[in-house]
């Protein structure tokens, strides 16, 4: 087994020139977009470590890992793309460059309806569950196009599904607690057949897992289940965490008088 980190052009161009882009937009045109805004450092801290985490994802030995050898680790790669890049993504650009992308009105209506936690939850379901239909998952495998596609559809589905609950934007906000509340426990349950699916089926459904060579003392029945486990893990982790702080929010609404009444992310 030899593993190796990627340096594919299309990968590297594309997470500088975010990175690029980025820089150029809270730096220097910063006076044009939001005058009196100072650079907000925090924010930067953590919109970089979205990109790196990105790259680790996709670029590093991880990648290989789990294309060839483990589900578990596929699973891995599959959260950080789906969880953690997008958090620090939506967390670490300023509310007042996101206003500035979806200034124009055409913009700022389609975001309203992707970011919709209906919408966006529905369509992410979907599309999750599509990719570990067996074909598909083993399509992905052998062919490289169709698995960026694959990473990319579960990294951007992640952003609008967690938009309505995480976003700092003020033209298309989060949305209101109860429908949060209702889609985020719509989102635990819309993941359960595809945990039953990997963790309860009794043997490994994947050809390339089955007949891959065991780098670690797992074998594939094991090693699915595994997966299983991560992504309920981490699919519950991070939606009993937006359910609870999104009930506490509205907690606090009710006491506040209505002049008071805001909700903001913590300042970075």
């Amino acid at each position: 087994m030899q593993l190796h980190w990627h340096t594919e052009p299309l990968l590297l161009i594309s997470l500088l020139l975010v990175g690029w882009l980025y820089a150029l937009g809270t730096g220097p045109l910063r006076s044009r977009i939001a005058l009196g805004e100072a650079f907000p450092t925090g924010k930067a801290v953590l919109f970089y470590c979205g990109l790196i985490i990105t790259y680790l994802a996709v670029g590093s030995p991880l990648d290989q890992i789990g294309e060839q050898f483990l589900f578990c680790a596929h699973m891995t790669q599959h959260m950080l793309l789906i969880y953690l890049a997008p958090t620090l993504f939506i967390f670490g650009t300023p509310a007042w460059l996101i206003d500035w992308l979806l200034k124009p009105e055409a913009i700022r209506k389609v975001m309203s309806v992707l970011t919709h936690p209906l919408f966006g939850g529905f369509v992410f379901t979907f599309v999750y569950t599509a990719w570990h239909v067996p074909v598909l998952y083993e399509l992905a495998l052998h062919d490289k196009r169709i698995h960026i596609l694959e990473h990319w559809t579960m990294f951007g589905l992640g952003i609008l599904m967690l938009w309505p609950y995480l976003t700092l934007s003020k033209r298309v906000p989060r949305r209101a607690f109860g429908l949060r509340m209702v889609a985020i426990f719509l989102l635990m349950v819309g993941q359960l057949p595809v945990f039953a699916f990997l963790t309860f089926a009794g043997e490994a459904i994947y050809p390339t897992y089955l007949w891959a060579p065991r780098i670690i003392d797992l074998n594939p029945l094991n090693d699915q289940i595994l997966g299983g486990i991560i992504m309920k893990v981490v699919n519950m982790g991070f939606s009993l965490t937006i359910l609870g702080t999104a009930f506490y929010a509205w907690a606090k609404s009710e006491e506040a008088p209505p002049a008071q009444v805001t909700e903001e992310a913590p300042a970075h």
